[in-house]
């Protein structure tokens, strides 16, 4: 396998080397933490822990945890740890319940940023000088400025069209040659609707870099076929600093590298908080090892995943490899006393022949039973029968199965709605 790094030296270091770096990363971080923000000394004493106690790897379990309830109180920027006056840009988080969460950044943070995007950008096979298509909104949502940032580090050559309009992404990717394809997942499954509507393609498009959704196995191959090109699924998000800060799969498609000199990775168990066993899944927690205003320390993500793998890769990477997210902590339906993230329900659809892309699932809660509706776009041949006999195989229920023409359900420009909650008794 031909080896593409941004940073072989960094992407390389022995398992030795990145535990190192780590630990001093870690203590140094503590010590900053403490020295330079509040809300951290307060969480720190209440726990007992100071920086010298931080001495082995395992002592990390001694620090407390943070989430989104703890960012969201401290809106918006009570954990920030430098001054005003050097901070050069926000985000904010894309939820839609309660108080947002915000991300600030300085010059250094900034040129973290890039660089994490960089690696992902030249590890999935981009060159300098290679037209890329950036379709996701350049606004407080992090995506497009990510993709912008990392593409100018890898010298790619930036098409900056930012959401929505897909005609128009069409014709600009054909015009100016697109050959990287930058987004949401779903937007990628928008893209290729509209190209079968025009019956056309896009013959230099052959990378897609897809996030911010989680992407079946199914889904990934759809995108593929459809497109003609290798998709990759690059993972970050608003509290670690943005998309592509925690890494992407390289082209040995065996897992998730996240890049080790910039972030510590904790799989623990969702109910004890105990660290598991390589292989078990468990919720992704983080620690943000260089990031200046806002660095997270023991991030619970709510992203459920598993180590694959602390074995160089095939790709020559030395950087732990995390399997792709499953679903989230708060994701889980119960339905009939089934538990089931909505990413197996697409997986299993993809599997029905002649089914589309796009399909939501309805939660109808009458008088506080709850029961599940399918909706999915599908082929005329395909029955409602066949895709409730199907997800009964697969899921241990059988939830009502409709189907509907091409086109017919709600799209999204950004990312897709999939799971909607409906109150029968109102």
């Amino acid at each position: 396998m031909k080896q593409r790094m941004h940073q072989p030296e960094l992407e390389t270091m022995s398992r030795d080397e990145l535990t190192d770096l780590q630990m001093r990363r870690l203590q140094h971080l503590v010590r900053y933490a403490m020295k330079n923000n509040r809300l951290h000394r307060e969480r720190f004493k209440k726990a007992g822990v100071s920086p010298e106690d931080i001495r082995i790897p395992a002592d990390i379990l001694r620090l407390p945890a943070m989430n989104k309830e703890d960012l969201r109180l401290a809106y918006p920027h009570g954990f920030n740890c430098v001054d005003l006056s050097e901070i050069r840009e926000m985000h904010m988080s894309s939820g839609s319940t309660g108080s947002p969460i915000a991300m600030l950044y300085t010059e250094g943070d900034l040129r973290q940023w890039a660089e994490c995007m960089a690696r992902c950008y030249v590890m999935a096979g981009c060159e300098p000088g290679d037209p890329i298509q950036i379709t996701p909104s350049f606004g407080l949502f992090n995506g497009g400025f990510g993709m912008y940032h990392g593409a100018r580090a890898a010298g790619l050559f930036v098409i900056p069209t930012g959401a929505g309009n897909t005609a128009r992404q069409i014709r600009l990717a054909r015009d100016f040659g697109t050959r990287i394809l930058t987004g949401v997942v779903s937007y990628g499954i928008r893209v290729l609707e509209e190209l079968k509507k025009e019956k056309s393609e896009l013959p230099e498009l052959t990378i897609g870099v897809f996030g911010a959704e989680t992407f079946s196995e199914s889904m990934k191959k759809n995108l593929e076929n459809g497109l003609g090109l290798e998709a990759f699924n690059i993972y970050g998000m608003t509290e670690t600093g943005g998309v592509g800060t925690l890494g992407q799969d390289c082209p040995d498609h065996s897992g998730i590298h996240v890049w080790e000199d910039h972030y510590i990775v904790e799989v623990l168990d969702r109910e004890t908080r105990e660290p598991l066993p390589d292989g078990e899944e468990g919720e992704i927690h983080i620690t943000a090892l260089t990031r200046e205003a806002i660095p997270v320390i023991r991030f619970r993500t709510g992203d459920l995943a598993r180590v694959v793998s602390r074995q160089t890769c095939p790709c020559g990477r030395t950087h732990i490899r995390i399997s792709p997210i499953t679903g989230r902590v708060d994701d889980m339906l119960i339905i009939k006393g089934i538990n089931f993230f909505p990413t197996q329900v697409e997986q299993a659809l993809m599997e029905i022949p002649g089914v589309h892309p796009n399909y939501q699932i309805i939660i109808e809660e009458t008088h506080g039973v709850k029961d599940v509706r399918v909706h999915v776009e599908a082929e005329p041949t395909v029955t409602g029968f066949t895709v409730e006999k199907h997800l009964k195989e697969r899921l241990g229920f059988s939830p009502k199965g409709d189907v509907f023409l091409p086109g017919a359900l709600p799209r999204q420009e950004g990312k897709a709605v999939r799971v909607v909650y409906r109150k029968m008794d109102d």
